[in-house]
């Protein structure tokens, strides 16, 4: 519960749902997810891979489509008497106690610092930092997907926050149509993955990439901003033609960008691990990281880390790898090595079954 839902087609939780929920169900576990019909594309289902799909509506605005959709599905879900309920987003915390008035075990993924969204307002920040302090006293396991996110509710709010990271498939091959459709050339365009969202801070690769006179080299932008049009539409207009916007691409087309990639670029400062970073990496492709504890986290020795505070420095990054196409020939084996040792799905599956068996080893 907790997300958009699955097949996946917005962001960071709902893919990992997609890799999760069907892994589990493959392996002979009962999985239901709740959607939001509205937010899963043309997939009209009652199931996806071996998942059972429960559709609940929303309030479909910028600061209760979340709340509404998962208090409906936990409300929804009392009656199912589910053993483990898993809920995504710290915001959720106020209402992740219900699922254990029937004695369900709670699972809440606080992710990352989302109160430091600049897109949020005052008020919506304030409460979302109250969940953080609440997140503790509601759920039997607060997971987090980063060491530095675990450390820090440990560290400020005395929270037994566990770590289980995101994973990433290894791509060995991939075709060439979304190249097609948006004129590009393998290894001819830098990559960027995410919303168009101020936090994102795309502008800050958009110069950096206009000002390192690229030749032929094209930068594409992956996403859009379904709360940040004004935001969007700046930066859309800061870009040379050679900046392609491509919207939101899944499935076929978003392996096909992220595999014939020369690089891709990490620009978010918040503090969440990125599953684009780590799809990326396991698309083999040099990966560009601005210099956070999370991401440096992430890549390891199998990346390059620019100054986070130094604009300059992604563009000599990016100059540096214009100049040396070997760079990234060199580096894709050691970042698909670190997917598959440290971020591979099959592995992360490994570890939450161990953890819900766990779970419901209690006295009756």
């Amino acid at each position: 519960m907790g997300t958009r839902g699955i097949p996946a087609n917005y962001g960071g939780f709902e893919t990992f749902y997609e890799n999760l929920g069907p892994g589990l169900a493959a392996r002979g576990h009962g999985v239901f997810v709740y959607i939001r019909s509205h937010a899963v594309g043309r997939h009209n289902g009652q199931e996806y891979r071996g998942v059972r799909l429960v559709r609940m509506p929303s309030v479909r605005t910028k600061h209760l489509e979340t709340i509404s959709h998962t208090a409906l599905s936990v409300l929804h879900g009392l009656a199912h008497r589910y053993d483990i309920v898993y809920i995504c987003g710290v915001g959720n915390a106020p209402i992740a106690w219900v699922p254990r008035l029937v004695r369900a075990r709670v699972v809440l993924n606080v992710d990352s610092a989302d109160w430091k969204r600049t897109k949020w307002g005052r008020l919506a920040t304030s409460y979302l930092r109250s969940t953080e302090r609440l997140a503790a006293r509601v759920a039997d396991i607060i997971v987090a997907d980063s060491q530095t996110i675990q450390r820090r509710y440990r560290e400020e709010y005395g929270a037994d926050a566990q770590f289980f990271p995101y994973g990433a498939n290894v791509v060995e091959s991939a075709g060439t149509g979304a190249l097609d459709q948006f004129g590009l050339r393998s290894r001819g365009y830098f990559l960027w993955v995410g919303r168009l969202e101020p936090e994102a801070r795309v502008e800050e690769l958009i110069r950096a990439f206009m000002s390192i006179g690229s030749g032929d080299m094209k930068l594409v932008i992956v996403g859009d901003a379904p709360y940040s049009s004004r935001y969007r539409s700046a930066v859309m207009a800061m870009a040379t033609p050679d900046v392609v916007f491509t919207g939101y691409q899944f499935g076929d087309a978003y392996k096909e960008l992220g595999f014939h990639a020369l690089a891709y670029i990490q620009t978010s400062p918040t503090s969440g691990t990125s599953p684009a970073l780590l799809d990326q990496m396991a698309s083999g492709g040099l990966v560009i990281a601005r210099g956070t504890p999370t991401n440096l986290e992430v890549i390891g020795e199998a990346g390059i880390a620019y100054d986070p505070d130094d604009a300059n420095d992604l563009a000599d990054c990016l100059r540096r790898v214009t100049r040396d196409h070997q760079l990234a020939h060199r580096m894709r084996e050691s970042a698909r090595n670190r997917v598959t040792t440290v971020y591979s799905w099959d592995r992360i599956i490994d570890d939450y079954e161990r953890l819900f068996k766990t779970m419901l080893r209690r006295p009756d």
